[in-house]
């Protein structure tokens, strides 16, 4: 047959541009991977076929898909993605070089993927047989009976836009290509006999002249059109029934042909087997010690956790890991974003489980990348491209701790190995001082408020992070972890609520204590906005969350508290699931972040569904309770999809087949999702250690699960404290340099404090009140030392009982605080 690129004879252009909306495809993902070599190549799998392929950074997606089609000459023909039926193994737990097998009544299609180790390059060998011909018939191809089609829609530079496609030779041999701006990609192929194998080509505009559509209106190859573009483009290719394919990627058309052409110039089974050596030796390089009653289901995604793990770094970058190798419900839109983008706390709780699985220089490298993209002020971006460019610009108070807590991590095992991180604790630690303890979003990004995970985590960087920075500083965060964890309960718990009456408790933790009104009304008892729905939402004393499990987590509190066994009962009351796969739980009461009841795509509404990350929060709490936390590790290796690939969230309506929705099965949400595979080694490890692996020892030394009676009270300009402990000297923390003038009842006995810089923003006066006596007042003002000008208003704190039992009192922390 001769290729349309030789011939003058037909079309040049496909007809049909720019070609309808672009798409990403599903987050299904089958499987993940890259390799250990010089590649800068990480592939995704789904439906049987290559999804995404990142190419030279892990946030840059270059196709959407590499599908294929199988037909015959009299009008039969089949898209293996959408028949469904197939089988998925890879070469061992835990190593990503898969075989794919597709069953049809007239045909078997087998594939083998893997990316070459040396090149930036994906192979993929394939194998039809017809299930009508003897063995032996179809060799090469050249027996009359079925044909193979491979279909590739380039997404070049992370959009389906602008792409431009075409048919065409680089040097002598054949080649699929396609650019845009700085990116290129081709698709080479040979038989058997390592020679050209492309038989025909066409390019064309999705929806309109590509290869799908030549068959759904002819079912046959009409169409050779040599380019398409610029537009939404799709290339398609006959090929023999035995071949392998390299898909290239580099930056032009004809570099990556170079690279593919050169890749194929090996039998497939080598880097077939570097691959899996390679990924043997990694392996056996991680540390056992797992618990022997673990199963080997469990064992096994162990392994393939570890993987994920390592197939989300970033290789220029080193330190960065993305979030996911999805794009969550991505066959809706175009945008880029996905979830390959690097979140500081999804980053360092992937780090805990490198140091977890002995990856020290891995997560040491995630400490200095921290470093780096950290701003002047102390925080982190929400979220960032790998270079550092912010995507959503929120601001998340625990996305400033868990830096610190990453390094005390490294430093209760000496390895930080010359890491300075003096002035990065110093800055974040004088942010969440002069931020805390509201966030302007919680660590599900939606609400502003005080929450107890971001309060846990804040308190653990707080302790943890002090043995890094100057005395002044260190004494402070120390008294100000202390003030926050005796507050805990008078922050955000709630008694004698309906809700609690209902469910026959004392009282619970809510999922947010928002900021108070300008009308000064009770937080507690105004509406908290659901971000996700559309319902008008329960007040806040109303709405809970499991995000209270991380206080026992991290130490503050004991697994038996009794205010933390109530708010389990409540939270299992409201968010536990009992599914084919085992108990799961949703975020928080009201959640809309999910597929809709009928199992629509969430489109900024929804129905929040089970997360299998919270079976492993709530399985470090089980095990902190002196219970098994196996049942959690068994649940979560149940609900991964693919091969060990655990998603985001399970689906937890009535089946609904023709969706791909099944109780305790993976939705449309982001699969694998970095974070819920560290979780899962995380608990593996914290079972064999009988302690959460990831909780500073100093904190928990500090705590051992109690309320603390602290010795110092924190005053905070932004977050105003109505009480001070009896027998506590009171702290006053302004964001300038001031001479805080202050009495007590009734502004008796006068005096000036002035105050000490202690870090960026961080002015503090110290104020000797340990003297006085529960229902004694405190008064006071201050004058700026840079301006000159007072306040111009007074502020009064209640004396009340020392240490825990103190009464409740809320902080005003005014909305659009600075």
């Amino acid at each position: 047959m001769s290729w349309i690129a030789d011939r003058t004879d037909e079309p040049a252009d496909a007809p049909g541009a720019p070609g309808i909306a672009p798409t990403w495809t599903s987050s299904a993902k089958d499987l993940v991977g890259t390799a250990l070599g010089a590649s800068r190549l990480w592939f995704t799998t789904g439906f049987g076929i290559v999804n995404e392929v990142y190419c030279p950074r892990v946030d840059l997606p270059q196709i959407r898909d590499l599908g294929f089609i199988v037909a015959d000459a009299a009008g039969f023909w089949v898209e293996v993605k959408r028949a469904g039926n197939y089988r998925i193994e890879t070469a061992a737990p835990g190593v990503p070089a898969a075989r794919i097998v597709h069953r049809h009544e007239r045909f078997t299609l087998a594939l083998r993927i893997t990316p070459d180790p040396e090149r930036d390059v994906l192979l993929i060998e394939l194998r039809l047989d017809d299930a009508n011909e003897a063995p032996g018939e179809a060799a090469n191809g050249s027996a009359p009976g079925l044909q193979l089609y491979a279909l590739l829609a380039p997404h070049l530079g992370g959009s389906g836009a602008g792409n431009r496609a075409e048919v065409g030779r680089h040097g002598c041999r054949r080649v699929l290509w396609a650019e845009q701006g700085p990116f290129g990609l081709a698709l080479a192929a040979v038989d058997e006999a390592q020679r050209d194998a492309w038989l025909r080509g066409s390019a064309g505009y999705v929806g309109a002249s590509d290869g799908w559509q030549d068959f759904d209106r002819h079912a046959a190859m009409r169409w050779e059109n040599r380019r398409a573009g610029p537009g939404n483009v799709a290339l398609i290719g006959e090929l023999p029934r035995r071949c392998v394919l390299a898909l290239g990627l580099a930056s032009s058309r004809e570099a990556a042909a170079a690279l593919a052409i050169a890749s194929l110039a090996q039998p497939f089974e080598q880097p077939w087997q570097r691959q899996v050596a390679q990924w043997a030796r990694w392996h056996e390089e991680r540390p056992a010690g797992l618990p022997a009653t673990l199963s080997s289901r469990v064992r096994e995604q162990v392994a393939v956790s570890a993987m994920v793990l390592r197939a989300h770094q970033d290789k220029i970058y080193p330190g960065a890991i993305v979030a996911s190798l999805s794009v969550p419900w991505g066959n809706r839109h175009d945008e880029r974003g996905g979830y390959h983008l690097v979140w500081p706390r999804d980053l360092v709780e992937c780090a805990g489980a490198l140091i977890a699985l002995g990856e020290l220089e891995r997560a040491r490298n995630v400490l200095r990348y921290l470093i780096a993209s950290q701003q002047p002020d102390g925080h982190w971006h929400q979220n960032q491209w790998l270079g550092g460019t912010p995507y959503w610009r929120g601001v998340q108070l625990d996305e400033a701790a868990f830096p610190v807590l990453l390094a005390a991590l490294l430093a209760e095992r000496d390895a930080l190995d010359g890491i300075e991180v003096g002035d990065m604790a110093r800055r974040a630690l004088a942010f969440i001082a002069r931020t805390g303890p509201a966030s302007e979003q919680d660590r599900w990004e939606e609400d502003a408020g005080v929450n107890a995970f971001t309060l846990a985590v804040c308190i653990a960087a707080l302790v943890s992070g002090a043995r890094f920075v100057e005395p002044g500083l260190r004494g402070f965060a120390l008294a100000l972890a202390d003030d926050w964890n005796a507050r805990i309960e008078d922050l955000t718990a709630v008694f004698d609520t309906a809700l609690a009456r209902q469910l026959g408790v004392r009282g619970y933790f809510v999922r947010i204590a928002p900021p108070a009104s300008a009308g000064g009304a009770p937080a507690l008892h105004r509406r908290l906005p659901i971000r996700n729905r559309i319902e008008a939402a329960p007040p806040a004393d109303e709405q809970v969350a499991t995000d209270v499990l991380q206080l026992v987590r991290f130490g503050l509190r004991r697994a038996d508290d009794p205010l933390i066994v109530d708010t389990v009962r409540v939270i299992d009351a409201l968010l536990k699931v009992d599914l084919p796969t085992g108990s799961a739980w949703r975020r928080y009461s009201g959640d809309g972040y999910g597929e809709h009841e009928d199992g629509a795509p969430f489109d900024g509404t929804g129905c929040g569904r089970p997360w299998p990350l919270l079976v492993g929060e709530r399985g470090h709490y089980e095990l902190l309770a002196g219970r098994d936390p196996k049942p959690a590790l068994e649940a979560m290796a149940a609900m991964a999809g693919g091969v060990g690939m655990i998603p985001e969230q399970v689906w937890d309506g009535a089946p609904l087949p023709s969706l791909g929705l099944l109780p305790g099965r993976p939705t449309g949400s982001a699969m694998p999702l970095a974070w819920a595979h560290a979780e899962f080694v995380k608990l593996a490890v914290s079972a064999a250690l009988g302690r959460a692996c990831d909780c500073p020892s100093a904190v928990a030394e500090r705590y051992r699960g109690e309320r603390p009676a602290p010795r110092l009270a924190v005053w905070l300009e932004q977050a105003r404290t109505p009480s001070c402990f009896a027998g506590a000297e009171l702290l006053v923390c302004l964001r300038e340099p001031a001479l805080v003038h202050w009495g007590v009842d009734g502004w008796r006995e006068p005096a000036d404090a002035a105050t000490r810089t202690l870090g960026p923003g961080l002015e503090v006066a110290r104020l000797p009140t340990a003297g006085l006596k529960s229902g004694q007042t405190i008064e006071f003002t201050w004058r700026s030392r840079e301006s000159g000008r007072w306040l111009g208003a007074d502020h009064r704190l209640a004396v009340t009982p020392p240490g825990p039992g103190s009464a409740p009192a809320s902080l005003s922390i005014p909305e659009g605080r600075p």
